[in-house]
């Protein structure tokens, strides 16, 4: 192929955890999980009433949400830090028109 190559586009899977999860991603999640396991076991008499099953469940729910993949992006929890990050920073942006050099040669 005259010395050029092509990268796959999955090589960025193989540095994953299972093909999906960075360790902060796992961590995230066992957290969720983790606080959700706690708090079930410090209600488990009260789990009867709806508001308190859910308030039980939502660290694992939402911590479950954020490291859900998404197209395009790693998973919500990225699309989240890359939204706050483009509404926080200043946008710069400079106008070239069509063409590069602007009519200039090099």
């Amino acid at each position: 192929m005259n010395g050029t190559y092509l990268i796959p586009a999955n090589t960025k899977r193989g540095t994953l955890i299972f093909g999906l999860f960075r360790p902060i991603d796992l961590g995230i999640f066992g957290t969720g999980v983790g606080i959700t396991l706690l708090a079930i076991l410090i209600f488990q008499n009260q789990l009867s009433n709806t508001m308190v099953a859910v308030a039980c469940l939502a660290p694992a729910l939402v911590c479950g949400l954020l490291v859900a993949p998404v197209p395009y992006y790693h998973n919500v929890l990225n699309v989240l830090v890359e939204t706050y990050e483009f509404i926080t920073t200043r946008q710069r942006l400079y106008w070239k028109g069509w063409c590069y050099l602007d009519g200039k040669d090099k």
